[in-house]
């Protein structure tokens, strides 16, 4: 589980149940109870704003790594930024330092981590700027090392210090930090175009390609059907003699396969059916992937301790692939603790 997390390079946690399902779609025997185990109980995962400003999962072990990254991002402390949010870079600063003072030690919801910052600078209104936009202000104290996610208090989400949640690490230099994400990012991904990588940091493509070229001799330019494209110099042989897979997937919405293909993705499927995956408001679909393609949406719900899982085929399954189905709805329902499993596909 800690190693698939780390080999995608996170996993998206927009939604808690994707996260979790992103790996029972790796990890064999996996049960819900596993992944809240692993980050409210072990500890050996953590969950913060990460690549993007979105919400990740990543391995306890490699926080410093990623924060190390993260603590580059300075979109935040432009101008333009403080003007729209109404606030000077002094107050700004006076807010993050606080919210790590009031979360060191302690597990705070939100309206508790507002009162404390309003109290330790003496400013309410810098404690009604965390009530008003969420997210906005806490995404940057997350990227400084100030803020990751602490077990809910029923409803109502709370945070913590990473420093005292989570195990003692040295810490990593910046820049090396992000030549090994770039490795990591290139096992996850490659081959891929400097554009991919621009885009899953929120860099600019001539930046993504100075850090790609950072690598030296480790990073290589491979060819892919005319299209310029990166990867790691010791995966390409592997690469050149891979034999195509033969699999079915039932992948969750939101998961890394799908997202890492959104600008290729016409490559891996049947007909026009992009819309289909790539919905508006930045939603991902769960896909059925047959075979490395994309043939299908899907979506389960559990009734009881019975699994409903429905499929819409994008084109005429084969007995076999509906038997792959029926074994990933099984284990899907082994996942939820359901006693029983029943599957439709739409005609």
């Amino acid at each position: 589980m800690l190693e698939v997390a780390g080999t995608l390079c996170g996993l998206h946690a927009q939604l808690m149940s994707s996260a979790e399902l992103t790996l029972w779609a790796r990890v064999k025997d996996l049960g819900a109870a596993d992944v809240a185990s692993a980050l409210w109980e072990e500890r050996s995962l953590f969950k913060t704003w990460a690549m993007r400003g979105t919400l990740h999962v990543l391995p306890s072990a490699e926080y410093a790594m990623w924060q190390a990254g993260w603590s580059t991002y300075d979109h935040y402390l432009k101008p333009a930024w403080f003007k729209y949010f109404g606030m000077t870079t002094d107050e700004f600063e006076q807010m993050v330092e606080a919210v790590g003072k009031s979360l060191d030690g302690s597990l705070l919801t939100r309206e508790q981590l507002a009162a404390s910052v309003a109290e330790m600078t003496g400013s309410p209104a810098l404690g009604e700027k965390l009530r008003e936009s969420w997210g906005a202000f806490l995404k940057p104290a997350s990227f400084q090392g100030k803020l990751c996610f602490a077990p809910n208090l029923g409803r109502n989400v709370r945070f913590t210090l990473p420093r005292s949640w989570l195990a003692e690490q040295s810490t990593i230099d910046s820049q090396k930090a992000l030549a090994a994400i770039t490795k990591r990012f290139l096992v996850a991904n490659g081959p891929a175009t400097r554009d991919d990588y621009g885009r899953w940091w929120a860099i600019s493509p001539a930046q993504a390609l100075r850090r790609i070229k950072i690598l030296g001799d480790e990073a290589v330019e491979v060819e892919v059907e005319g299209l310029p494209m990166w990867m790691l110099a010791e995966q390409v042989e592997d690469a050149e003699s891979a034999a195509p897979t033969s699999a079915v997937n039932l992948l969750p919405a939101f998961d890394q396969y799908v997202i890492a293909a959104t600008r290729h993705v016409e490559h891996l499927l049947p007909g026009p059916f992009k819309a289909r995956i790539y919905r508006p408001q930045g939603w991902i679909s769960p896909v059925l992937l047959v075979n490395g393609r994309m043939d299908g949406v899907w979506q389960f719900e559990k009734k009881g301790d019975r699994l409903m899982v429905s499929v819409e085929p994008f084109v005429k399954l084969s007995r076999g692939v509906k038997e792959g189905v029926g074994r990933e709805a099984e284990s899907l329902a082994q996942f939820h603790s359901a006693g029983d499993v029943q599957v439709e596909f739409a005609s």
